[in-house]
């Protein structure tokens, strides 16, 4: 989930260079989502059916892509955030994601492994275990997925040049993001499945406070090098629909074995530690507001504190 992907031309340039795609090519992505949309209203249908935690996990995770979806409706109105105002809903994110990982994962992780029958160290090192192993991964996932040079601002140069090359480029860009975006619908599954409703319900929502700058970002940058506002706004939408599918698969790990909890839900904090810290902190400092994003990091930590134990 690397947000640091908006560098690009500045989109003054838009209005010179347009966006120009054939009649034939918006039908076909008019088809290709109508199919899209009905193979999901199916699986919804079909996991409406199953457990109450794989119809909540489904719910949080459709939460979460609704809150990238929410995120790129500026673009499609042409609307414009100030930097101070982006970089403060950053770092608020930031601090709701720091709190709901340490109340809603960490510590029903260490709770978990003492009722599987883990002494304090035990528990205490089989967490620090997994947070570590969830972090790693998270670091060889971005290590090999990569955004950088993918949208290249070169390609608004030429209204002609938006070919079939620059639209895989941009499917490509998409999609790394999405990859981004796995391990925050791993999270919230795993929590759906494995602790209280009410701690799971408070991740939910601190991932997708977090996920409305995200979705800001990748219709941004589509946008900014040359593609039109209604196809970056459908790009930047289907970037989070990751997120539900992960959710459910999360539920699933756990139902294969209880034994997995403590470990999934720490390696589902250590891989939402290194996104906060790796990803949504430096680009919150990145535009010269680094204050004001850690003064709503502090905002957003406490919002979460009292949400998860006064409230739940």
């Amino acid at each position: 989930m690397d947000t640091r992907v908006q560098k690009a031309r500045p989109a003054a340039a838009l209005s010179s260079h347009p966006a120009r795609y054939p009649a034939r090519k918006a039908f076909g992505f008019l088809i290709c989502g109508l199919g899209c949309f009905v193979l999901l209203s199916g699986l919804a249908r079909q996991l409406l059916g199953a457990s109450p935690n794989m119809r909540a996990a489904l719910l949080g995770g459709g939460t979460a892509a609704a809150a990238t979806a929410l995120g790129t409706l500026p673009v499609l109105l042409s609307q414009n955030f100030s930097k101070r105002t982006y970089d403060c809903f950053l770092g608020f994110g930031a601090g709701v994601m720091l709190g709901a990982t340490s109340f809603s994962l960490v510590i029903p992780a260490l709770a978990a492994a003492k009722a599987g029958g883990a002494g304090n160290w035990g528990a205490s090192l089989s967490v620090g275990a997994g947070m570590l192993m969830g972090a790693a991964l998270l670091l060889v996932l971005d290590r090999v997925i990569s955004t950088e040079g993918i949208l290249r601002p070169s390609d608004a140069g030429n209204p002609h040049s938006l070919s079939a090359i620059s639209m895989k480029r941009a499917w490509l860009f998409v999609w790394a993001v999405a990859l981004h975006n796995l391990p925050e619908g791993l999270a919230i599954g795993v929590a759906y499945g494995g602790v209280e409703l009410g701690k799971a319900n408070s991740l939910a929502t601190g991932i997708s406070i977090q996920d409305v700058p995200e979705g800001l970002v990748v219709a941004l940058a589509l946008r900014t090098v040359g593609y039109g506002r209604g196809l970056s706004t459908a790009l930047g939408v289907a970037s989070g629909l990751i997120e539900p599918v992960a959710a459910v698969a999360g539920v699933a790990l756990i139902g294969i074995s209880a034994g997995l909890l403590p470990f999934a839900l720490a390696a589902a904090a250590g891989a939402m530690l290194f996104v906060i810290a790796n990803d949504v902190v430096p680009e919150s400092h990145q535009h010269g507001h680094g204050t004001w994003a850690s003064v709503a990091l502090i905002f957003g930590f406490i919002l979460m504190t009292v949400l998860d134990t006064a409230l739940g």
